[in-house]
């Protein structure tokens, strides 16, 4: 009888440290676009809801009771920001920034980053014109501030921008490869230019290609900047005195190769959520790491769903306050 006992207490010990494995591994129930659709995808990467929708640079979400999505807003082409309701799958309010508040008719202008406000308002950053608009729900622009760009076109002005609690804006110039900050009143308080650390440039959007297109960049609570440089494929944080101080370069992950990587998602237990676009089938689409140990906790590879493609996300269970 001993023997028999030992050998069933042997599975059953190794079953329950795997358990408790399991139980600290996260994954993520998120909303993204790729592939051709509008999607939220559950803990355990099934998809819950989807919609068909185009290519997208930025999207938020409105929350709903009981961890429910209650609207999104995101790009429709590349110059109307929509809210789309959840259940209905209908688009419930719109602005179409090539013909409210021109002052040129006819000026081109593109929408590559947007943000809701606590006020209600919507900031907009508009590529083209170069400025940052508020508007009301009506479409009246409540404010506006010129935007500072060296190689002005209405495709790479900007990509992402957000509006931080102090009232500045954090604006990312990809044409010109730099990160600004401007007070609210327009003015350039502070100005970072990706550097290229001694390469050439090199065209496309694969991994192979190299650059300084910065897509996104947040304020962390230190006051330096953490930025995602785009087809620099990297991550770096910098001080407010331009010194890298971390930095996740293109092949510094184990079996994972960064490609233009897009959005930055700091999470509540201070881990970093990655979009990594262009990155092909054999990588994440989103990578989330301890930025102490540089340690992979969670990816979302879900490259036969949504492509090669997913330029934004947003986690939806964060478990509290997120700074993206």
């Amino acid at each position: 009888m001993f023997p028999y006992r030992v050998c069933f207490l042997i599975p059953t010990w190794m079953m329950l440290v795997l358990g408790l494995a399991m139980a600290e591994e996260k994954s993520h129930r998120l909303i993204l676009q790729g592939n051709g659709k509008l999607a939220i995808v559950d803990a355990e990467g099934q998809t819950e809801w989807e919609m068909p929708w185009g290519g997208i640079h930025d999207i938020h979400v409105k929350p709903g009771p009981t961890g429910s999505v209650h609207s999104v807003l995101v790009q429709q082409g590349n110059h109307r920001v929509v809210e789309i309701d959840i259940p209905s799958k209908q688009i419930v309010w719109q602005y179409d920034a090539a013909t409210a508040n021109r002052e040129q008719p006819g000026e081109k202008v593109e929408i590559h980053a947007f943000q809701p406000l606590a006020n209600g308002n919507l900031m907009i950053a508009e590529s083209g014109p170069a400025r940052i608009i508020e508007v009301n729900r009506q479409g009246e622009i409540v404010k506006q501030i010129k935007l500072q760009v060296d190689r002005p076109h209405p495709h790479t002005d900007t990509r992402l921008a957000r509006k931080l609690k102090d009232g500045s804006y954090l604006v990312c110039h990809e044409g010109d490869g730099k990160v600004r900050l401007y007070d609210d009143t327009g003015n350039v308080s502070w100005e970072y230019e990706i550097p290229m650390f001694g390469r050439s440039a090199k065209g496309g959007h694969g991994p192979d290609s190299f650059g300084n297109k910065v897509f996104g960049a947040i304020r962390l609570p230190s006051g330096n900047f953490l930025i995602a440089t785009g087809n620099g494929h990297s991550v770096i944080e910098v001080t407010p005195d331009k010194e890298i101080v971390w930095s996740l370069t293109q092949n510094e992950l184990p079996g994972i190769g960064l490609a233009w990587v897009t959005t930055l998602e700091v999470l509540p237990n201070g881990n970093y959520i990655i979009g990594n676009c262009h990155a092909g089938p054999d990588n994440p689409l989103l990578i989330e790491i301890d930025p102490k140990t540089k340690k992979v906790v969670w990816t979302f590879d879900e490259f036969q769903k949504f492509g090669n493609s997913v330029p934004n996300s947003q986690i939806l269970d964060p478990g509290g306050e997120v700074i993206r």
